[in-house]
C-alpha cells in the first residue's frame, strides 16, 4: 500500500519545483525528502520525477500519481467536513487568507459578525496575494482564501480547489488628466501604474489596452492599490481601479469614457475540494458574502 505521507511529499515537490523548496516547506532536511521520495519510487516501481537544471519536473507517471493523491485528499477533506458537521454549529479554528483591499474594507465587519454569531469559531487571518492562493491552499498553509479574479484568468477549480463566487467588484479605468479623455490616440503616451506583470490583474489590464490599439507605458508596478489611486489623484499615472478601493478611500474620480466601464473582478472564496461544506468555512464564506452585498 502506498504511503500517504510520501504521496503528499511528491505533491509538495510538484508545487514547489525543487527538492530544497519542498524540504523547507515541510521543515525537513533535503536528505530526508530525497530518501522518502526514493522509497516511493521503489514502492511504485516507476520513475516519478527527473532533474531539470536546478529544479525537478515530474514524469507522466508522477503527474498521474499526484492527480490521484488529490482525489484521496479531497475524500479525506469531505470525511473531516462531514464529521465536523455533526456539531451543528461552526466551531474550531479557520485559517483564512485574504488579499489587502478586501482585508481592509470587508473583513473587519465580517469578523465582528462572526464573533457574535459563532463565539466558538476562531478565525485567524493572514495576507495572501491572489495569485499565491492556490499554492498556499494546496500546501495547507491556510484553510480557505478570499481572492479576486479578472476576466480571462484561469480557473482555480482544475487545481483541486473548490471555488465560489461571493461577489463582483466593478473595475474602471481612470486617467491622470481629464483633458486626455477625448482621443484614444493620446493614450499611447500616458504612463500607467499596474500590479506586477505576472499577476492576473496586470495581464488583464495589458490585454484591455492592446484591445484598444495601444501598448501601455508601465512606469510603476505595485501590489498596493491605494498607491495606484494616489498616483491617479496626483496626475502621475493612469490606472484600472476597483470600486472597492475607491469606496475605502472615499475617493471621487470620474472614470474615463475611452476605457471600458462595464468590467468587473470576481471576488472568490477558495477551499480545498471536499472541505467546502465544513461548517466553519460555510460560516466564514457567508459572512464575507453578506458584507460584499451591502
Amino acid at each position: 500500500m502506498l504511503d500517504l505521507h510520501r504521496l503528499m511529499l511528491l505533491r509538495e515537490l510538484k508545487l514547489r519545483g525543487s527538492m530544497s523548496a519542498a524540504a523547507r516547506e515541510r521543515n525537513y532536511t533535503h536528505s530526508a525528502v530525497s530518501q522518502q521520495l526514493a522509497q516511493l519510487e521503489r514502492e511504485t516501481g516507476v520513475t516519478l520525477f527527473e532533474r531539470v537544471g536546478r529544479g525537478v519536473r515530474l514524469t507522466a507517471a508522477g503527474e498521474e500519481l499526484v492527480r490521484n493523491t488529490e482525489t484521496i485528499l479531497a475524500a479525506v477533506e469531505r470525511a473531516e467536513a462531514d464529521l465536523v458537521s455533526s456539531h451543528e454549529r461552526a466551531r474550531g479554528r479557520v485559517q483564512l487568507g485574504a488579499f489587502a483591499s478586501v482585508s481592509r474594507s470587508v473583513l473587519p465587519e465580517a469578523l465582528a459578525a462572526l464573533a457574535i454569531d459563532y463565539p466558538d469559531l476562531d478565525v485567524r487571518v493572514r495576507l495572501v496575494e491572489p495569485d499565491d492562493s492556490p499554492t498556499q491552499l494546496l500546501a495547507r498553509q491556510v484553510d480557505a482564501v478570499v481572492a479576486d479574479a479578472y476576466p480571462g484568468s484561469p480557473s482555480a477549480t482544475a487545481l483541486g480547489l473548490h471555488t465560489t463566487v461571493i461577489g463582483r467588484d466593478p473595475v474602471r479605468g481612470y486617467l491622470p488628466d481629464p483633458d486626455l479623455d477625448g482621443d484614444v490616440e493620446r493614450l499611447r503616451d500616458v504612463r500607467w501604474v499596474l500590479e506586477p506583470r505576472t499577476t492576473g490583474s496586470a495581464e488583464w489590464a495589458i490585454r484591455t489596452c492592446r484591445g484598444l490599439g495601444f501598448e501601455p507605458i508601465v512606469a510603476y508596478e505595485s501590489s498596493d492599490m491605494l498607491f495606484h489611486l494616489r498616483l491617479v489623484q496626483r496626475g502621475l499615472a493612469a490606472a484600472f481601479l476597483p470600486e472597492m478601493v475607491l469606496r475605502e478611500a472615499a475617493a471621487e474620480l470620474r472614470p474615463s469614457r475611452l476605457l471600458p466601464r462595464d468590467q468587473h473582478r470576481s471576488i472568490l472564496f477558495l477551499a480545498r475540494s471536499g472541505a467546502e461544506h465544513a461548517p466553519g468555512l460555510v460560516a466564514v464564506r457567508e459572512a464575507i458574502a453578506a458584507q460584499l452585498a451591502r
